[in-house]
């Protein structure tokens, strides 16, 4: 899978934990909706990392496409 691919998809799951997220808090609290709300967050939390290792891979990769194409590449 492509890394915009897999990008849509944390994102997609960054959307569904929030909406899990904001359920659970409108409900009355309880343990339930407490550990409901605690497995949403987490998720989320998961998802939000992913992006964040996605974008840093992608930033890397066009990194090192700019350094494959700078004239100080033959320089070093």
């Amino acid at each position: 899978m492509s890394l915009g691919k897999h990008l849509d998809e944390a994102v997609s799951q960054m959307r569904v934990a929030s909406a899990r997220i904001d359920e659970a808090r409108a409900r009355p609290v309880t343990l339930e909706s407490l550990r409901e709300w605690l497995v949403a967050l987490t998720d989320y939390s998961l998802a939000l990392n992913e992006v964040h290792l996605l974008n840093n891979q992608s930033i890397h990769e066009k990194l090192h496409g700019l350094a494959e194409q700078s004239p100080m590449k033959a320089k070093l």
